[in-house]
């Protein structure tokens, strides 16, 4: 039993030892062993359809007979039209790119009994690494896959419009050819007048600025026979995976969306208004470039003179006090082929998001709307001591200040230059109890410097004002009136001492004396001692501290406008 037993493993081992050293069995077909299958296939090689690959040819015990990887070059050919030996024929039906195969054919589905010179022997077996890198049918049509679209698209590209995009190029195989990104700048060119290969000017029309999209194309949408250079080779596909950036055609205008409008609106801007207004400035793909806002504050300009760009000179027209609009401009309007260094690029069109904060003209006067009560027996004149409340803000509502937060009046005397030129103006002619809204423009205000940290710049200010109460001033070029006849011994009168002489001490009591008793009036709102001061001055005509008889005159002895007697 145990010699037996033997002898069937000794027969076992020759066997298998005759099976390894026996010639390659016959093959009735070809023999695909897929070595490698990509996750995606979105399409498979049928016959009439033209191919590119890569292969290493090989006998059965490993021997390389040809390589197109040695040739540094695919192979490209139709597949089905016996441009192949049959094996490889029916071998690449049903491949997808990317998908590598190990083909075994039989010699009658190669070279069979005659083989080829002396590079293949009658009658051999071929086996054939097969790598599959393109694919394409003579009918075939630029591919579109959009696979991210805005939510809003006001705009898609037409033919002769100019767009701004980037873009990675591969070759089917995901190879990479050329990509924008990489530049760090975009492609910016003409649709549709034969500026693009043939497959991207079909591509890009109908696309929205923000949308990306993977266009594929043939070669005969794409380089064709020839290729471009070393990176595209002849006869291959394209894949551009694209992202619009920017469009606009050169027939474009300003486009001016208003977004908001005060309640009432009493002006709109003309050309050659001063305008204060903020403003964020973006690309058509939202891209930030500049804002006033980040500056805390406002672009101050004149509109319609060219003070700035075209499109902006044009959107700023017409518009209100606090209303806010989108300013859509071409960059012929704008910052054309050049751009702006690195924050705007050539060729870019530019959204401006603005606020109008206000706008006036070097010809504005004092704008008055006035509220007056029933009865009003004097109004305010040049010389007047008043007293009034007021609440100030800037045109679209800014609070500046208030009389009321202090607790008390605001107390001017008008023409005394107490107050900015348009309160000034504005306070004449008021009656007590009136009330009054004034819109006093920069040049009657505080002007192009304005009040730091208060008032900006050429701002124009909104004054609502009630009038308290006012004491009559006196006649103009007068500190100092008599209320009753003056008496004809004035000076003696004022030199108590008799020594012929009038000192400061002296005068100064005999005035106040007089005010205190009715029969004098000094100018209201000032210091009573300042100007007694001053009328004590211009009476010493020799600034010897001493007033004498012979200097002593009244005011209507007097040829010069002397604030005095």
């Amino acid at each position: 039993m145990l010699q037996l037993t033997m002898r069937m493993i000794f027969f076992a081992f020759l066997v298998t030892l005759v099976a390894c050293n026996a010639p390659p069995v016959p093959l009735d077909d070809i023999v695909i062993e897929k070595t490698f299958t990509p996750e995606r296939c979105d399409r498979a090689v049928k016959s009439g359809d033209f191919v590119r690959y890569h292969y290493n040819g090989m006998f059965p015990d490993g021997k390389k007979f040809d390589s197109s990887y040695d040739r540094g070059t695919t192979y490209n050919v139709f597949v089905g039209r016996k441009q192949l030996i049959a094996g490889m024929d029916k071998a690449l039906v049903g491949m997808c790119v990317n998908e590598r195969r190990l083909v075994k054919i039989p010699p009658q589905l190669a070279y069979g009994k005659d083989g080829y010179g002396d590079i293949i022997p009658p009658e051999s077996i071929l086996h054939f690494d097969v790598l599959l890198l393109d694919v394409w049918n003579a009918d075939d049509k630029a591919q579109i896959q959009t696979y991210h679209k805005p939510e809003k698209c006001g705009r898609i590209v037409q033919v002769s419009d100019y767009v701004r995009y980037h873009y990675n190029g591969t070759l089917l195989d995901g190879t990479l050819f050329d990509s924008s990104h990489t530049r760090m700048r975009t492609y910016d060119t003409y649709v549709g007048i034969g500026w693009l290969i043939a497959g991207m000017d079909q591509g890009l029309l109908g696309m929205c600025v923000g949308e990306r999209r993977i266009i594929t194309m043939p070669p005969s949408l794409g380089y064709g026979e020839h290729g471009d250079g070393s990176d595209i080779p002849p006869q291959a596909s394209l894949v551009f995976d694209v992202v619009l950036l920017d469009l606009h055609n050169p027939k474009d205008e300003i486009a001016v969306e208003v977004q908001s409008l005060p309640d009432s609106c009493t002006r709109k801007s003309v050309e050659g208004d001063f305008m204060r207004y903020h403003y964020n400035g973006t690309l058509l793909d939202g891209t930030f470039f500049d804002s006033s806002y980040s500056r805390n504050r406002t672009y101050d300009t004149y509109i319609g003179k060219g003070y700035v760009i075209a499109g902006m000179d044009q959107g700023l027209l017409g518009v209100c006090v606090r209303e806010r609009r989108r300013i859509t401009i071409p960059p012929h309007l704008a910052y054309g082929e050049e751009g702006t260094g690195t924050k705007i690029p050539g060729s870019a069109v530019l959204v401006f998001d603005v606020h109008i904060i206000d706008f006036h003209n070097p010809s504005d006067k004092v704008e008055i709307t006035s509220v007056k009560p029933e009865k009003c027996s004097y109004t305010t004149k040049r010389g007047d001591f008043i007293k009034y409340h007021y609440n100030a803000t800037l045109m679209d509502g800014t609070y500046i200040d208030s009389s009321h937060s202090y607790g008390k009046t605001y107390d001017v005397v008008l023409g005394a230059g107490q107050v900015i030129p348009g309160m000034e103006q504005g306070l004449l002619e008021m009656c007590v109890g009136e009330k009054r809204t004034l819109v006093v423009p920069p040049h009657l205000g505080y002007g192009e410097r304005g009040v730091d940290g208060e008032v900006p710049g050429s701002a124009v200010l909104v004054f609502d004002i009630e009038l308290v109460n006012v004491e009559e001033g006196l006649p103009d070029g007068y500190m100092f009136v008599w209320n009753d006849d003056v008496s004809p011994d004035l000076f003696s009168e004022m030199d108590r001492n008799k020594d012929l002489e009038v000192d400061t001490t002296e005068f100064s009591d005999y005035i106040l004396r007089q005010v205190n008793d009715g029969k004098g009036r000094l100018a209201p709102g000032f210091d009573p001692h300042r100007i007694i001061e001053n009328m004590y001055s211009n009476q010493d005509r020799n600034k010897d501290g001493r007033i004498t008889a012979d200097e002593f005159k009244l005011k209507a002895d007097e040829a010069s406008t002397h604030d005095e007697l």
